[in-house]
């Protein structure tokens, strides 16, 4: 039997699958002024406010040591995440090995201090039941908080509050956002927020500057609708 010899490659003709990317739908800043003061008296308050101002991941946030947070100088370091595999919380390098310092912001070193002075009665009150393992976020036995109690505590607050529950997720979009409208440049937006490629900080970027132009074009519009007719 003879054989039939193709001279090109025909899986070139084929259209690949698209995966399709979700929408993202981050909080307004109201909305996000809103949760912050529902979630002030929360014991994971702290995490909140380095979500959203810092925009770190939940494995990021969970798997934060005190030896990884300088509160002096103002840096976070982030060098860890923890996850959750067949029901076993595990330490891992941050998503991409990305391990990187990201400047504290300066509303969040209150809630860092006060947390750490709530851990330490949780760690006194536990006594030997404490196992002394750095997490900034633990349980009251020491062991790290799981990333998906961080987020049924993220949904509980936004539900109290009467906002619409968004994922944390979207929550770090709105901190690529706000850092994008305040004309923070894409490199520097795509270090602190650990991007593995800068194509995913230039669709923040692009989704922000046509917003920015369609208000600049709406200014536009009533500016030449001002100008009086000739008599």
């Amino acid at each position: 039997m003879p054989r039939e010899l193709i001279t090109r490659n025909v899986a070139k003709l084929v259209e690949p699958p698209r995966t399709d990317t979700p929408e993202l739908h981050p909080w307004t800043l109201d909305e996000t002024l809103d949760f912050l003061a529902a979630s002030r008296k929360d014991p994971l308050y702290a995490a909140f406010v380095l979500a959203i101002a810092m925009g770190l991941r939940r494995g990021e946030i969970v798997g934060l040591r005190w030896s990884d947070v300088d509160l002096d100088n103002r840096v976070v370091y982030v060098r860890h995440q923890v996850q959750r595999r067949r029901g076993v919380l595990y330490d891992d390098d941050p998503k991409s090995r990305r391990r990187r310092a990201v400047p504290l912001p300066a509303l969040c070193i209150a809630p860092l201090r006060w947390h750490r002075m709530r851990q330490a009665a949780t760690r006194a009150k536990a006594g030997e039941r404490w196992q002394d393992s750095d997490y900034v976020f633990a349980t009251r036995t020491g062991r790290p908080v799981g990333p998906r109690n961080l987020y049924r505590s993220f949904t509980r607050v936004a539900e109290f509050a009467g906002l619409r529950v968004i994922r944390l997720h979207d929550a770090r979009h709105g901190t690529a956002t706000l850092l994008t409208a305040a004309g923070v440049p894409p490199r520097v937006v795509m270090e602190i927020l650990g991007h593995s490629q800068i194509s995913i900080t230039m669709d923040v970027y692009t989704h922000v500057v046509q917003d920015t132009q369609r208000e600049a074009m709406s200014h536009m519009d009533r500016l030449l609708r001002k100008r009086p007719r000739r008599q």
